[in-house]
C-alpha cells in the first residue's frame, strides 16, 4: 500500500507540475507568485514556484508513505564510529533534503527577483554564503554521521543540539531571510499579506525578548528533564519534533538580536549584550545538572547494548562538558561580537554629534560674519549720509 501511495503522490505531483505550466500568467494565485520574477521571457519563475513546491511535497509524502521511511532510533547498534562513517555516513534522508533544496532554490529566486526589483542595491553575496551554511550546518546536524550515532552516543546527541540552537540559527538570521521576502516582494504583497504577519498580534507576543529568552529556555529544560527525551530515541517522529523544536525555538531567541531582518522588538546593542550574556548562566546550569548527574538520565542510553566506547554514565558526563563548554564559547563569542558593535555604534553616534555640533558652530559663524558685514555697510550708508 505504500508503494502504491508513493506512485500516486509521484504522479500528482507531475500533474500538477504539467498543469501550472499550461496556466496563464494572470491565473497564477496572488500569495506567494509575487515574491518572484521571471528568469527569462518564456519561463517565468513565479509559474515554475508553485509546481516546485507541489513537487516537493508529492515526494514527501512518497518518502513518508513508501518503505523507505522505516527509519527506526533505538534499533541496531551500528558499528564504532570512525572518520569515515562519520564523513561519509549521511543517511539522505528524503524528509531533511527536500526541504533542504527547497530553501535553497527559493532563497535564489529571491535574490533574483530582489536585484530585479532593486537593480540599484543588490542582494549582498555574503548573505547568500550565511544562508547556504546555515541550511548546510541544519542537514549536517540531523543527516550526518554524527546523526549516525545520536541514539547511540549522548555526546554526539549534544553536538546536534549545539548545532541546531547555537550555530544554525544565527546563520540563518544573518541572511535576513525576511528582509529579502520584503525586498522581492511587490509592494501589495507587502501591504496585504507581509507586514500584516509581521504585526500580527501572535508575533509581536511571542517574539517579545522576554518571551522568547523564556521559551528557548523552557524548551532546553523541558527536552532534556522530560519523558521527550527518551521518547525521541525510541521514536523517529518524536526526535524529529524535538529537533524542530530546538531550530524553531533557537530562531525565535537569536531573531530580536541577530542579523538585518525587521523586527517588532529589535535590540540596541547594550540589550543584547544582556539578552545573549543571561543565557549563559542558564546553559551552565543544565549542563551542569547533566555533567553531575549520578546516573544515567535515561533509559534508553542506560539499556543499550552498545559493546564499545564509554559507559553510558561517562558519556553523559561528556555530553554535559560539551554543553558547557561549547555553549557558553559560543555565547562568550557572540557577548564579544555584541559589546564590539555597541562600541562601533557609539563611535558612529560621537562622530555624528560632532559632525552635527560643527555645522552648527559654522552656521553660526556664517551668521555672525553676515551680520557683521550688514553692519558695517549700514555704517558706511550713514557716513555717507551725513557727510
Amino acid at each position: 500500500m505504500g508503494a502504491g501511495w508513493a506512485h500516486f503522490a509521484g504522479q500528482t505531483a507531475l500533474l500538477a507540475a504539467s498543469g501550472a505550466m499550461r496556466r496563464d500568467r494572470r491565473n497564477n494565485g496572488p500569495v506567494l507568485t509575487e515574491l518572484t520574477a521571471p528568469i527569462s521571457r518564456r519561463t517565468p519563475v513565479r509559474r515554475l514556484v508553485a509546481p516546485l513546491l507541489i513537487g516537493l511535497s508529492a515526494l514527501t509524502l512518497a518518502a513518508l508513505l513508501g518503505p523507505a521511511t522505516v527509519l527506526a532510533h533505538g534499533g541496531d547498534v551500528p558499528d564504532p564510529p570512525s572518520v569515515g562513517t562519520l564523513v561519509f555516513g549521511w543517511s539522505f534522508d528524503p524528509l531533511i533534503w527536500l526541504p533542504a533544496i527547497a530553501a535553497l532554490v527559493l532563497w535564489r529566486l529571491g535574490v533574483s527577483a530582489a536585484n530585479r526589483a532593486h537593480p540599484d542595491h543588490p542582494i549582498r553575496r555574503r548573505r547568500t554564503v550565511y544562508w547556504v551554511a546555515g541550511v548546510f550546518v541544519v542537514v549536517f546536524a540531523v543527516d550526518s554521521g554524527f546523526a549516525l550515532y545520536d541514539t547511540t552516543l549522548f555526546s554526539m546527541h549534544m553536538i546536534q543540539h549545539l548545532l541546531l540552537t547555537m550555530i544554525a540559527p544565527p546563520l540563518l538570521l544573518l541572511a535576513g531571510p525576511i528582509l529579502l521576502l520584503l525586498q522581492a516582494s511587490s509592494p501589495a504583497a507587502r501591504r496585504r499579506w507581509i507586514l500584516p504577519f509581521l504585526h500580527a498580534r501572535v508575533i509581536k507576543a511571542i517574539s517579545f525578548p522576554v518571551v522568547a529568552w523564556v521559551l528557548f529556555s523552557a524548551v532546553m529544560w523541558g527536552t532534556h528533564f522530560s519523558p521527550l527525551f527518551d521518547a525521541a530515541l525510541e521514536n523517529d517522529w518524536a526526535h524529529r519534533l524535538e529537533h524542530a523544536l530546538f531550530l524553531g525555538s533557537a530562531l525565535l531567541f537569536w531573531w530580536p538580536a541577530v542579523g538585518p531582518d525587521p523586527s517588532p522588538w529589535k535590540l540596541r546593542p547594550p540589550a543584547r549584550v544582556l539578552y545573549v550574556g543571561l543565557q549563559m548562566p542558564q546553559n551552565t546550569f543544565l549542563a551542569v545538572a547533566i555533567f553531575m548527574a549520578s546516573v544515567p538520565l535515561y533509559q534508553h542510553y542506560a539499556t543499550s547494548t552498545r559493546t564499545w566506547g564509554p559507559t553510558p554514565l561517562a558519556d553523559q558526563q561528556l555530553a554535559g562538558g560539551i554543553m558547557w563548554v561549547g555553549g557558553n564559547l559560543v555565547f562568550m563569542a557572540l557577548v564579544m561580537l555584541f559589546i564590539w558593535i555597541w562600541m562601533q555604534d557609539d563611535e558612529r553616534r560621537a562622530v555624528g554629534e560632532d559632525r552635527r555640533l560643527e555645522a552648527e558652530r559654522a552656521a553660526i559663524r556664517e551668521r555672525e560674519v553676515q551680520l557683521a558685514s550688514r553692519r558695517a555697510a549700514e555704517a558706511a550708508a550713514g557716513d555717507r549720509s551725513t557727510g
